[in-house]
Protein backbone atom coordinates (compact mmCIF):
# COMPACT_ATOMS: atom_id res chain seq x y z
CA UNK A 1 0.00 0.00 0.00
CA UNK A 2 1.42 3.22 -1.17
CA UNK A 3 0.67 6.09 1.38
CA UNK A 4 0.86 9.93 0.61
CA UNK A 5 0.34 12.68 -2.09
CA UNK A 6 -0.08 11.29 -5.26
CA UNK A 7 1.02 13.67 -8.08
CA UNK A 8 0.24 14.76 -11.49
CA UNK A 9 3.21 14.43 -13.81
CA UNK A 10 2.62 16.72 -17.18
CA UNK A 11 5.03 16.24 -20.10
CA UNK A 12 6.60 19.50 -21.10
CA UNK A 13 6.46 20.73 -24.21
CA UNK A 14 9.12 20.41 -26.62
CA UNK A 15 11.54 23.18 -26.76
CA UNK A 16 10.90 25.02 -29.93
CA UNK A 17 14.70 24.26 -32.10
CA UNK A 18 13.75 27.39 -34.24
CA UNK A 19 14.14 24.79 -37.74
CA UNK A 20 10.77 24.04 -37.59
CA UNK A 21 7.62 25.74 -36.17
CA UNK A 22 8.84 29.55 -37.08
CA UNK A 23 9.64 29.00 -40.98
CA UNK A 24 5.79 26.80 -41.53
CA UNK A 25 4.21 29.83 -39.86
CA UNK A 26 6.17 32.58 -42.20
CA UNK A 27 5.15 30.54 -44.94
CA UNK A 28 1.29 30.48 -44.15
CA UNK A 29 1.46 34.39 -43.59
CA UNK A 30 3.17 34.83 -47.13
CA UNK A 31 0.40 32.45 -48.47
CA UNK A 32 -2.56 34.72 -46.59
CA UNK A 33 -0.97 38.32 -48.35
CA UNK A 34 -2.77 39.57 -51.61
CA UNK A 35 -0.61 40.04 -54.23
CA UNK A 36 -0.55 43.41 -55.58
CA UNK A 37 -2.51 43.79 -58.86
CA UNK A 38 -0.48 44.78 -62.10
CA UNK A 39 -2.09 48.35 -63.82
CA UNK A 40 -2.65 48.23 -68.13
CA UNK A 41 -3.70 49.74 -70.23
CA UNK A 42 -5.54 50.29 -73.81
CA UNK A 43 -4.76 53.09 -76.41
CA UNK A 44 -7.98 53.59 -78.30
CA UNK A 45 -7.52 52.97 -82.40
CA UNK A 46 -7.97 56.17 -84.36
CA UNK A 47 -11.63 56.27 -85.51
CA UNK A 48 -12.07 57.86 -89.27
CA UNK A 49 -15.60 58.09 -88.36
CA UNK A 50 -16.45 61.02 -85.58
CA UNK A 51 -19.80 59.68 -84.23
CA UNK A 52 -18.09 56.14 -83.43
CA UNK A 53 -15.14 57.40 -82.32
CA UNK A 54 -17.13 58.94 -79.82
CA UNK A 55 -18.57 55.87 -78.57
CA UNK A 56 -14.96 53.57 -79.14
CA UNK A 57 -13.96 54.43 -75.53
CA UNK A 58 -17.15 52.86 -73.65
CA UNK A 59 -17.37 50.33 -76.44
CA UNK A 60 -13.86 49.28 -75.57
CA UNK A 61 -14.97 49.45 -71.79
CA UNK A 62 -17.99 47.28 -72.35
CA UNK A 63 -15.82 44.74 -75.09
CA UNK A 64 -13.19 44.06 -71.99
CA UNK A 65 -15.84 43.21 -69.92
CA UNK A 66 -17.32 40.27 -72.04
CA UNK A 67 -13.39 39.01 -72.64
CA UNK A 68 -13.02 39.21 -68.73
CA UNK A 69 -15.83 36.83 -68.33
CA UNK A 70 -15.49 34.42 -71.42
CA UNK A 71 -11.58 34.03 -71.94
CA UNK A 72 -9.96 35.85 -69.14
CA UNK A 73 -11.19 33.70 -66.39
CA UNK A 74 -12.42 36.65 -64.97
CA UNK A 75 -9.32 38.29 -63.36
CA UNK A 76 -10.12 41.73 -64.77
CA UNK A 77 -11.48 44.59 -62.74
CA UNK A 78 -11.60 48.18 -62.52
CA UNK A 79 -12.39 48.65 -65.98
CA UNK A 80 -12.50 52.92 -66.37
CA UNK A 81 -11.71 55.39 -68.84
CA UNK A 82 -8.36 56.83 -67.86
CA UNK A 83 -7.35 60.32 -69.36
CA UNK A 84 -3.15 60.07 -69.78
CA UNK A 85 -1.13 63.06 -71.24
CA UNK A 86 -4.65 64.28 -72.43
CA UNK A 87 -5.62 60.98 -74.39
CA UNK A 88 -8.15 59.04 -73.32
CA UNK A 89 -7.19 55.62 -72.61
CA UNK A 90 -9.20 52.19 -71.37
CA UNK A 91 -7.39 51.22 -68.01
CA UNK A 92 -7.80 48.09 -65.94
CA UNK A 93 -6.07 46.03 -63.12
CA UNK A 94 -4.99 42.67 -63.28
CA UNK A 95 -3.12 40.11 -61.39
CA UNK A 96 -1.21 39.30 -64.38
CA UNK A 97 -1.46 39.02 -68.59
CA UNK A 98 0.05 35.04 -69.48
CA UNK A 99 0.61 35.17 -73.33
CA UNK A 100 -2.99 33.79 -74.40
CA UNK A 101 -4.19 36.47 -72.47
CA UNK A 102 -2.66 39.06 -74.73
CA UNK A 103 -3.45 36.93 -77.33
CA UNK A 104 -6.77 37.62 -77.18
CA UNK A 105 -6.76 41.40 -76.26
CA UNK A 106 -4.52 42.36 -79.44
CA UNK A 107 -7.57 41.64 -81.40
CA UNK A 108 -9.76 43.55 -79.44
CA UNK A 109 -11.58 45.94 -82.07
CA UNK A 110 -10.22 49.53 -81.27
CA UNK A 111 -7.00 48.18 -79.72
CA UNK A 112 -4.22 50.65 -80.96
CA UNK A 113 -1.39 49.41 -78.28
CA UNK A 114 -1.59 47.59 -74.74
CA UNK A 115 0.93 49.00 -72.16
CA UNK A 116 1.64 47.84 -68.46
CA UNK A 117 1.39 51.13 -66.69
CA UNK A 118 4.44 51.25 -63.83
CA UNK A 119 4.23 54.75 -61.94
CA UNK A 120 4.15 57.39 -64.70
CA UNK A 121 5.81 55.12 -66.94
CA UNK A 122 3.33 53.24 -69.94
CA UNK A 123 5.38 50.21 -70.57
CA UNK A 124 4.58 48.84 -74.31
CA UNK A 125 3.57 45.15 -74.33
CA UNK A 126 3.52 43.59 -77.63
CA UNK A 127 0.73 42.44 -79.67
CA UNK A 128 -0.24 39.75 -81.35
CA UNK A 129 -3.11 40.11 -83.78
CA UNK A 130 -4.38 37.46 -85.70
CA UNK A 131 -4.26 39.39 -88.93
CA UNK A 132 -2.70 37.37 -91.98
CA UNK A 133 -3.35 39.86 -94.42
CA UNK A 134 -3.38 43.54 -94.83
CA UNK A 135 -5.13 46.05 -93.12
CA UNK A 136 -6.21 47.77 -96.76
CA UNK A 137 -8.61 44.54 -97.21
CA UNK A 138 -10.64 45.69 -94.45
CA UNK A 139 -10.37 49.55 -95.05
CA UNK A 140 -9.97 50.07 -99.13
CA UNK A 141 -13.62 49.50 -99.62
CA UNK A 142 -15.44 53.34 -99.17
CA UNK A 143 -19.34 53.83 -99.82
CA UNK A 144 -22.70 55.41 -98.32
CA UNK A 145 -23.75 52.62 -96.14
CA UNK A 146 -20.82 50.65 -94.93
CA UNK A 147 -21.16 49.52 -91.69
CA UNK A 148 -18.17 50.97 -90.00
CA UNK A 149 -15.00 47.90 -89.56
CA UNK A 150 -14.30 48.77 -86.20
CA UNK A 151 -17.62 48.03 -85.18
CA UNK A 152 -17.42 44.92 -87.78
CA UNK A 153 -14.41 43.61 -85.97
CA UNK A 154 -16.47 44.41 -82.54
CA UNK A 155 -19.67 42.25 -83.00
CA UNK A 156 -17.55 39.44 -84.34
CA UNK A 157 -15.31 39.26 -81.18
CA UNK A 158 -18.28 39.10 -79.40
CA UNK A 159 -19.74 36.31 -80.88
CA UNK A 160 -16.38 34.48 -81.26
CA UNK A 161 -15.61 34.66 -77.63
CA UNK A 162 -18.88 33.50 -76.65
CA UNK A 163 -18.87 29.89 -78.58
CA UNK A 164 -19.40 27.09 -76.06
CA UNK A 165 -15.26 26.86 -76.64
CA UNK A 166 -14.13 30.24 -77.02
CA UNK A 167 -10.40 29.01 -77.62
CA UNK A 168 -11.26 27.93 -81.03
CA UNK A 169 -10.61 31.81 -81.41
CA UNK A 170 -6.89 31.35 -81.48
CA UNK A 171 -6.61 28.16 -82.25
CA UNK A 172 -8.74 26.55 -84.75
CA UNK A 173 -9.93 27.37 -88.32
CA UNK A 174 -13.49 28.61 -88.22
CA UNK A 175 -16.53 29.22 -90.87
CA UNK A 176 -18.29 32.34 -90.20
CA UNK A 177 -21.50 33.44 -92.23
CA UNK A 178 -22.74 36.51 -92.79
CA UNK A 179 -26.46 35.88 -94.05
CA UNK A 180 -26.95 39.76 -95.24
CA UNK A 181 -23.03 40.68 -95.47
CA UNK A 182 -23.85 43.46 -98.39
CA UNK A 183 -20.23 44.62 -99.69
CA UNK A 184 -18.26 41.63 -97.72
CA UNK A 185 -17.09 43.42 -94.69
CA UNK A 186 -17.68 40.85 -92.08
CA UNK A 187 -16.17 38.31 -95.12
CA UNK A 188 -12.99 40.28 -95.21
CA UNK A 189 -12.91 40.33 -91.23
CA UNK A 190 -12.79 36.78 -91.16
CA UNK A 191 -10.57 36.25 -93.64
CA UNK A 192 -7.83 38.62 -92.01
CA UNK A 193 -8.55 36.46 -88.81
CA UNK A 194 -7.33 33.14 -91.31
CA UNK A 195 -10.59 31.74 -91.31
CA UNK A 196 -13.24 30.79 -93.73
CA UNK A 197 -15.61 33.06 -94.43
CA UNK A 198 -19.47 32.95 -96.19
CA UNK A 199 -21.95 36.03 -97.11
CA UNK A 200 -25.41 35.52 -98.88
CA UNK A 201 -26.65 39.18 -100.20
CA UNK A 202 -30.11 39.58 -102.61
CA UNK A 203 -28.79 42.72 -103.75
CA UNK A 204 -27.08 42.17 -107.31
CA UNK A 205 -25.44 45.39 -107.65
CA UNK A 206 -23.82 44.52 -103.64
CA UNK A 207 -22.40 41.05 -105.11
CA UNK A 208 -21.41 42.41 -108.46
CA UNK A 209 -19.02 45.06 -106.55
CA UNK A 210 -17.40 42.78 -104.22
CA UNK A 211 -16.45 40.40 -106.51
CA UNK A 212 -14.76 43.10 -108.40
CA UNK A 213 -13.35 44.62 -105.30
CA UNK A 214 -12.21 41.22 -104.10
CA UNK A 215 -10.78 40.22 -107.73
CA UNK A 216 -8.66 43.31 -108.03
CA UNK A 217 -7.36 43.18 -104.23
CA UNK A 218 -6.14 39.56 -105.07
CA UNK A 219 -4.52 40.67 -108.30
CA UNK A 220 -3.02 44.04 -106.86
CA UNK A 221 -1.95 41.93 -103.79
CA UNK A 222 -0.29 39.35 -106.24
CA UNK A 223 -1.68 36.23 -104.29
CA UNK A 224 -2.51 32.93 -105.87
CA UNK A 225 -5.99 32.64 -105.81
CA UNK A 226 -8.77 31.15 -108.11
CA UNK A 227 -11.93 32.62 -108.11
CA UNK A 228 -15.50 31.96 -110.12
CA UNK A 229 -18.86 32.57 -110.40
CA UNK A 230 -21.41 30.28 -111.24
CA UNK A 231 -25.56 30.02 -111.60
CA UNK A 232 -27.39 28.05 -108.26
CA UNK A 233 -30.29 25.96 -109.59
CA UNK A 234 -32.98 23.75 -108.20
CA UNK A 235 -35.34 21.73 -109.55
CA UNK A 236 -34.42 23.46 -112.46
CA UNK A 237 -35.26 27.09 -110.80
CA UNK A 238 -32.95 29.69 -110.48
CA UNK A 239 -31.80 30.45 -107.37
CA UNK A 240 -28.88 33.11 -107.30
CA UNK A 241 -25.49 33.11 -108.41
CA UNK A 242 -22.16 31.97 -106.66
CA UNK A 243 -18.83 33.68 -105.99
CA UNK A 244 -16.36 31.07 -104.84
CA UNK A 245 -12.51 32.36 -104.02
CA UNK A 246 -9.90 30.20 -102.57
CA UNK A 247 -6.40 31.96 -102.33
CA UNK A 248 -3.28 31.57 -100.47
CA UNK A 249 -1.67 33.32 -98.21
CA UNK A 250 1.89 33.09 -99.40
CA UNK A 251 3.35 30.75 -102.78
CA UNK A 252 3.88 28.28 -100.64
CA UNK A 253 0.78 27.65 -98.77
CA UNK A 254 -0.76 27.41 -102.16
CA UNK A 255 1.79 24.80 -103.48
CA UNK A 256 1.14 22.78 -100.57
CA UNK A 257 -2.68 22.86 -100.82
CA UNK A 258 -3.36 25.33 -97.58
CA UNK A 259 -5.97 27.89 -98.91
CA UNK A 260 -8.53 29.91 -97.66
CA UNK A 261 -11.54 30.90 -99.02
CA UNK A 262 -14.70 33.18 -99.20
CA UNK A 263 -18.06 31.62 -100.89
CA UNK A 264 -20.46 34.84 -101.16
CA UNK A 265 -24.05 33.99 -102.63
CA UNK A 266 -26.50 36.14 -104.73
CA UNK A 267 -29.79 35.32 -103.51
CA UNK A 268 -32.43 35.65 -100.55
CA UNK A 269 -31.36 34.97 -97.12
CA UNK A 270 -35.05 33.14 -96.38
CA UNK A 271 -33.39 30.45 -98.34
CA UNK A 272 -29.74 30.21 -96.27
CA UNK A 273 -31.22 26.65 -95.49
CA UNK A 274 -31.61 25.14 -98.77
CA UNK A 275 -27.94 27.22 -100.38
CA UNK A 276 -25.50 26.36 -97.54
CA UNK A 277 -25.26 22.62 -95.28
CA UNK A 278 -26.75 21.77 -92.70
CA UNK A 279 -24.39 22.29 -89.28
CA UNK A 280 -21.95 23.99 -91.41
CA UNK A 281 -21.18 26.92 -89.52
CA UNK A 282 -19.42 27.73 -86.25
CA UNK A 283 -19.99 31.48 -86.31
CA UNK A 284 -22.82 33.81 -87.41
CA UNK A 285 -22.30 38.07 -86.94
CA UNK A 286 -24.48 39.95 -89.12
CA UNK A 287 -26.18 43.36 -89.09
CA UNK A 288 -29.86 43.59 -89.28
CA UNK A 289 -30.91 45.74 -92.00
CA UNK A 290 -32.11 49.23 -91.05
CA UNK A 291 -34.29 49.89 -93.52
CA UNK A 292 -35.65 47.70 -96.52
CA UNK A 293 -32.29 46.92 -98.90
CA UNK A 294 -32.58 43.32 -97.79
CA UNK A 295 -36.23 42.38 -98.41
CA UNK A 296 -37.41 39.92 -101.22
CA UNK A 297 -37.89 42.00 -104.32
CA UNK A 298 -41.57 41.80 -105.80
CA UNK A 299 -42.74 41.22 -102.34
CA UNK A 300 -42.82 37.03 -102.96
CA UNK A 301 -40.85 34.89 -101.62
CA UNK A 302 -40.13 31.10 -104.20
CA UNK A 303 -42.85 29.58 -101.97
CA UNK A 304 -45.42 32.31 -102.85
CA UNK A 305 -45.55 33.43 -98.79
CA UNK A 306 -45.03 37.49 -98.33
CA UNK A 307 -41.88 38.70 -97.02
CA UNK A 308 -42.33 41.42 -94.64
CA UNK A 309 -39.90 44.18 -95.62
CA UNK A 310 -39.28 45.43 -91.73
CA UNK A 311 -35.98 44.30 -89.98
CA UNK A 312 -38.16 42.19 -87.47
CA UNK A 313 -40.38 40.25 -90.40
CA UNK A 314 -37.22 39.29 -92.25
CA UNK A 315 -35.24 38.01 -88.89
CA UNK A 316 -38.43 35.84 -88.34
CA UNK A 317 -38.62 34.53 -91.69
CA UNK A 318 -34.80 34.18 -92.05
CA UNK A 319 -33.82 33.13 -88.44
CA UNK A 320 -35.31 29.27 -88.73
CA UNK A 321 -32.62 28.64 -91.73
CA UNK A 322 -29.97 30.05 -90.35
CA UNK A 323 -30.80 27.95 -87.24
CA UNK A 324 -30.31 24.78 -89.31
CA UNK A 325 -26.67 25.90 -90.72
CA UNK A 326 -25.36 25.87 -87.24
CA UNK A 327 -22.68 23.92 -85.19
CA UNK A 328 -23.67 22.99 -81.58
CA UNK A 329 -21.53 24.99 -79.33
CA UNK A 330 -21.06 27.79 -82.37
CA UNK A 331 -22.93 31.52 -81.51
CA UNK A 332 -24.95 34.20 -83.44
CA UNK A 333 -24.20 37.73 -83.25
CA UNK A 334 -26.72 40.42 -84.48
CA UNK A 335 -27.03 43.91 -84.80
CA UNK A 336 -30.02 45.93 -84.77
CA UNK A 337 -31.44 49.69 -85.11
CA UNK A 338 -33.23 49.35 -82.02
CA UNK A 339 -35.48 51.81 -83.58
CA UNK A 340 -37.22 49.56 -86.11
CA UNK A 341 -36.08 45.97 -84.20
CA UNK A 342 -35.94 46.69 -80.22
CA UNK A 343 -33.41 44.66 -78.83
CA UNK A 344 -35.73 42.51 -76.61
CA UNK A 345 -37.87 41.54 -80.14
CA UNK A 346 -34.72 40.55 -81.74
CA UNK A 347 -33.38 38.52 -78.32
CA UNK A 348 -37.10 36.89 -78.69
CA UNK A 349 -36.74 35.51 -82.36
CA UNK A 350 -33.49 34.35 -81.71
CA UNK A 351 -34.74 32.35 -78.25
CA UNK A 352 -37.74 31.09 -79.84
CA UNK A 353 -35.51 29.56 -82.29
CA UNK A 354 -33.60 27.27 -79.96
CA UNK A 355 -30.55 29.97 -79.32
CA UNK A 356 -29.18 30.45 -75.97
CA UNK A 357 -29.50 34.28 -75.74
CA UNK A 358 -26.86 35.39 -73.52
CA UNK A 359 -28.48 38.69 -71.66
CA UNK A 360 -25.78 39.31 -68.71
CA UNK A 361 -24.69 42.95 -67.69
CA UNK A 362 -22.01 41.99 -69.88
CA UNK A 363 -23.79 41.60 -72.67
CA UNK A 364 -26.34 44.90 -72.41
CA UNK A 365 -23.81 47.59 -72.61
CA UNK A 366 -23.06 47.92 -76.41
CA UNK A 367 -26.24 50.53 -77.36
CA UNK A 368 -24.58 53.26 -79.32
CA UNK A 369 -25.92 56.41 -81.50
CA UNK A 370 -25.08 55.99 -85.03
CA UNK A 371 -26.82 59.19 -86.34
CA UNK A 372 -29.90 60.82 -86.05
CA UNK A 373 -32.36 57.39 -87.30
CA UNK A 374 -30.19 54.69 -85.97
CA UNK A 375 -29.23 53.67 -82.50
CA UNK A 376 -27.47 50.11 -82.78
CA UNK A 377 -27.13 47.90 -80.62
CA UNK A 378 -26.25 43.85 -80.40
CA UNK A 379 -27.60 40.66 -79.72
CA UNK A 380 -25.64 37.98 -79.15
CA UNK A 381 -26.67 33.89 -78.42
CA UNK A 382 -25.31 30.41 -78.11
CA UNK A 383 -25.93 27.35 -80.04
CA UNK A 384 -27.09 25.08 -78.06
Amino acid sequence: MITGTSRVHKPRPARDSGASARPIIVHLSRLMTKRPMAQFAILILPAFNRVYGESAVRLTRAELGVFNVTVLGGRVGDITETTIGGVPYVTFEADDLSEQDIAYLSNMSSLYALFRREGELLRPIAVKPLDVFDSDLLTIQKYAGKTNEHFTKLLLNLTLVSMRSPGAMLSAKLSVLDPMCGRGTTLNQALMYGYDAVGIEVDAKDFDAYAHFLRTWLKNKRLKHSAEITPIRRDRTHLGRRLSVRLGRDKESWKAGRADSITMINADTVHSAELLRPRSVDVLATDAPYGVQHASRGGKTRHGDHLSRSPLGLLKAAVPGWRELMRPGGAVGVSCNVYVAPRGEVAAILAANDLEVLDTPEYRAFEHRVDQAITRDVVIARVP
